[in-house]
């Protein structure tokens, strides 16, 4: 990307991307859902980031930020706040690239991703109770070590990163009409949108979150970004605020998003059980949003060849276990 970073994110900055990670990254599979099929009677498709290296999507995006770092940039390392799965990817590339990665997390985030981002080596800094807390403590290693902050969404190489799977997705379905995707801080919906609408403008693109703290959705209810207090959910995942001088995500995920739908906890369970059953994976309660979404139909038109990203696997036993007892 060599335009300056105020500047529109373009699908050419996506296909810069494709190129830039593929050392880094695996095209993931995208299956057909048959329980589905029989539950909607429309064609699912599932989009499987579950398989991705680091077990989640964001190392496309932390991958094309980092190896676009100049060489006194990756010198003196890079740092991030992260409700897991963003770290974990940062942590991933710094490691294969001989980077320093100090990783800021809140005491919210879940055991079983802190133990991951340790194996890989990166520094890991607790920060308060919230996604803002670990994202101060980002800019004081910026201000007083010079480390580049990584940042999960809200910028041009990590939006143009997590959009390669909409090419992708154009590639193994060129006749997809809906795309259904976990909706937090924007960065994934953002960059998918961007590729898919590129290729055709009537693909729906639908943003998929919690009833519990959903900063994107009320955001765009409000017209500006807003902050709200982080309760404890299964999507985890999705947990964090937009940032209050948010440049990019905000306004695509207002220009892309066609629709956004909020889904209770006990569907994110639901979606959960179903792919244990179903599929015999394992996936994470943000991952399991538009499954859930899905089994109880809450979205607002038909659609005919829909895919749902599964956008990782990063979750704690102990949750598996819970929702396996009471689910199936």
């Amino acid at each position: 990307m060599v335009r300056s970073p105020h500047e529109h994110i373009t699908i050419r900055d996506i296909w810069e991307a494709r190129n830039r990670i593929k050392p880094f990254v695996r095209k993931t599979p995208l299956i057909p859902s048959t329980g589905l099929k029989e539950h909607t009677s429309s064609q699912i498709h599932l989009k499987l980031e579950n398989l991705q290296k680091t077990h989640t999507f964001k190392i496309r995006g932390a991958a094309n930020k980092i190896l676009s770092l100049s060489e006194k940039q990756k010198e003196l390392g890079v740092t991030t706040f992260s409700t897991g799965n963003h770290g974990l990817a940062v942590a991933f590339v710094a490691k294969e690239l001989g980077i320093r990665a100090v990783i800021c997390v809140s005491r919210k985030v879940p055991t079983a991703k802190i133990e991951s981002i340790r194996k890989l080596g990166a520094e890991i800094l607790f920060c308060g109770n919230s996604q803002d807390d670990a994202e101060s403590m980002c800019y004081h290693l910026q201000d007083e070590k010079g480390m580049t902050v990584v940042k999960p969404f809200d910028d041009p190489f990590v939006i143009a990163g997590q959009g390669t799977i909409g090419l992708e997705i154009m590639e193994q379905l060129p006749r997809v009409d809906t795309v259904m995707i976990p909706l937090s801080g924007g960065g994934l919906l953002s960059g998918v949108a961007l590729a898919l609408k590129t290729n055709d403008p009537n693909i729906r693109v639908i943003g998929v979150s919690m009833e519990t703290s959903p900063v994107m959705y009320k955001s765009l209810k409000a017209g500006k970004p807003v902050v709200l207090e982080e309760q404890e959910t299964l999507a985890d995942s999705l947990l964090g605020g937009i940032g209050q001088n948010n440049r990019y995500t905000f306004q695509m995920v207002q220009k892309y998003a066609d629709d956004v739908i909020l889904i209770p906890e006990k569907d994110i369970a639901r979606g959960i059980a179903y792919m244990l059953r179903e599929h015999r994976f394992i996936v994470e309660g943000a991952a399991a949003t538009s499954i859930g979404a899905l089994l109880d139909y809450r979205f607002n038109h038909e659609f005919q060849e829909a895919v749902a990203l599964i956008t990782g696997r990063n979750v704690d036993l102990d949750v598996i276990l819970d929702i396996a007892h009471s689910h199936l």
